[in-house]
Order: structure tokens, then C-alpha cells, then sequence
């Protein structure tokens, strides 16, 4: 039997990938930075968390990774932790590099130094392309990020290529764009809208405030992307893939299909506001997944519509 270990399996990623993995006879093992304290919601919703062992494990404490790693032996690590939002990221900059880049680089050397065959699967951003334009980015793609978030994810990455180059580590970065689920926390702007357009319907509150409608962006499906995390280890060399549906939408297109799946306008409901915007963003996110299409054999199952239609009936897959 196989033993994963999963940083940050409290997650909407980590639960996904933690179902998917105990579906394929892993032994799976998750972390959080206090298990006893580990809020386990998204993993009783898929009904799990008697299925796997919660250990604690601080990402940016060498000690506490390399103590953690020696005891579970995993066979493949996916590193799911640290900060996760981007807006989040302006209030708090140092947090966003210590838990992002600081807790990979603490990892990678923690693998380095056992000098064991542990694969190693690290969460990148297609936020680290910054704003696209008509072309769309791929593997090739220079970074621009905009956010500290971005920054923090475009160091990861660079850590995870040297390992992998100098030290032989097996150790790939998915960058992965947008994706969503029912496990998306509500400060996420899209879950704000899936809930506000319940509410509204409801007559619990009247309005939607949010920020920039017309940003696009490029938006997938939670458990197809865990997949794909999975099939990058599976390889026979590491390497790097974008994960991505090659389909960009608007914001404002998500707004619409939300208020449409509960009978509204949302024209009628939703007010832009300037003071929710954020202090940089990225405009437009074009994404060109051909790469992990063709060599993977891996392929986003989900239009948008279906999204949301399946965030709308709280559809967990």
C-alpha cells in the first residue's frame, strides 16, 4: 500500500485529493498546523475523516517537516499548504512568502537531505503569469506577477526547478489556475456569489456587493484538478505542467450564470463597487493547457456552467 502524505488536507484540494486517493487504495496521511485543533468540515463532507491520520506540521519550521516526513515514510508528497488567497495576501505580504515559499523550500530540502525516493507534488498559481492579454500562457510563459501571493508562488516554483535540476529531486510544480467546488471557503468571491444569489432568492439580504466585474478568468473543476496532481506523479521524469481548462470567462459571466440558476437578474441585484477592488489585479487570464493534455493524457471535464450549477445544488462531485 502506497502512503501519501498531504500539507494542508483540510483544504478544498486536500480533501478532494485525500477521497481520491484513499478511492485508489492509498495510505493517506494529511497535516495541519495544529491536528488537534484542525477544522475537518470539508473532510466530513466527503466523509473521510476516519479514513486518514491528521498529524501537525508547521511548513515553515525545517524541524517540524523534517520530524514529520521521517516518521510517515510517504512514498509521494503533495504540498498543498500555506496562504491561499490572493487578496489576503496584501494585508499580509510576509506571512504569503514564509508559508508559501518558506514551507516549500523547508520540503524540498527536508526530501533532499533524506536522500530518500520520495515524489514530490507542489500547488503553483497561473497567477504568476500576471495579466496575459490575447495570448494565451503556457509552460513557456515568462511570470509577471501582480500580487504577493503570485510572488511567493513564482519562488516556489523556481525552488522546486533547482531542486529537481540539482539536486535530482523528483519534484514537479502543477500551476494551477482557478478551480472551484462547494468546499471553497466563503471569503472566496466565488462562493460570495453562489451564497448572495441563494440569499437574495431567499430574501434573507438584498444586494451583492462585490468589486472589478470584468476581470476574466480562467475557472475549473477541484476534483478534476487533484487528478491531474496525481497523474504528474506518476511519470517516469518530473516536469512541469499547467492545469487549466483553456476556456477564460469573465467574472461577470460567473455573476450571471449564479443569479440564472436561481431564477434572478443579476443585473437587478449586483452593485460593482470600487473600494472592493483590489490594489493590483490582473485583467485578463488566458491559459493554454495543451501540454498536460498530450503527454498526461489529462483533460478538464467541466464547462463553467457546470460549475456553478453544481455549486448552486451544493454538489460535491
Amino acid at each position: 500500500m502506497k502512503t501519501s502524505l498531504i500539507l494542508g488536507v483540510t483544504g478544498q484540494d486536500g480533501a478532494y485529493l485525500a477521497h481520491f486517493l484513499l478511492r485508489h487504495g492509498y495510505n493517506v496521511v494529511g497535516t495541519s498546523r495544529d491536528a488537534q485543533m484542525a477544522n475537518t468540515c470539508h473532510l466530513d463532507r466527503l466523509g473521510i475523516t476516519d479514513k486518514i491520520a491528521i498529524t501537525s506540521l508547521a511548513p515553515n519550521d525545517f524541524r517540524s517537516v523534517l520530524k514529520v516526513v521521517s516518521a510517515i515514510q510517504p512514498g509521494e508528497i503533495y504540498n498543498l499548504a500555506g496562504q491561499t488567497s490572493v487578496s489576503l495576501s496584501f494585508d499580509q505580504p510576509v506571512e504569503s512568502m514564509e508559508s508559501i515559499a518558506g514551507g516549500t523550500l523547508n520540503l524540498l530540502e527536508v526530501v533532499r537531505y533524506l536522500g530518500k525516493p520520495i515524489r514530490v507534488f507542489n500547488a503553483g498559481s497561473s497567477e504568476c503569469f500576471g495579466d496575459t492579454g490575447n495570448q494565451p500562457a503556457d509552460e513557456n510563459t515568462a511570470f509577471r506577477p501582480v500580487s504577493p501571493y503570485a510572488v511567493a508562488k513564482a519562488a516556489a516554483y523556481w525552488q522546486v526547478s533547482n531542486y529537481r535540476r540539482a539536486y535530482g529531486v523528483f519534484a514537479c510544480t502543477g500551476i494551477l489556475a482557478n478551480h472551484e467546488s462547494p468546499l471553497r471557503p466563503k471569503r472566496f468571491v466565488t462562493q460570495k456569489i453562489i451564497q448572495a444569489a441563494r440569499k437574495i432568492k431567499a430574501g434573507t439580504i438584498e444586494k451583492l456587493e462585490l468589486g472589478n466585474l470584468d476581470v476574466w478568468r480562467d475557472w475549473g473543476w477541484s476534483p478534476d484538478y487533484v487528478q491531474a496532481m496525481h497523474a504528474m506523479l506518476q511519470t517516469d521524469t518530473p516536469d512541469d505542467f499547467l492545469i487549466a481548462t483553456g476556456k477564460t470567462n469573465s467574472l461577470r459571466d460567473f455573476v450571471n450564470l449564479a443569479f440564472q440558476e436561481v431564477g434572478l437578474d443579476a443585473d437587478t441585484y449586483v452593485v460593482s463597487k470600487e473600494t472592493l477592488q483590489r490594489p493590483a489585479d490582473i485583467q485578463y487570464s488566458a491559459l493554454n493547457p495543451s501540454r498536460i493534455e498530450t503527454i498526461i493524457g489529462w483533460k478538464s471535464n467541466h464547462s463553467l456552467a457546470d460549475i456553478v450549477h453544481k455549486m448552486t445544488l451544493d454538489e460535491l462531485f
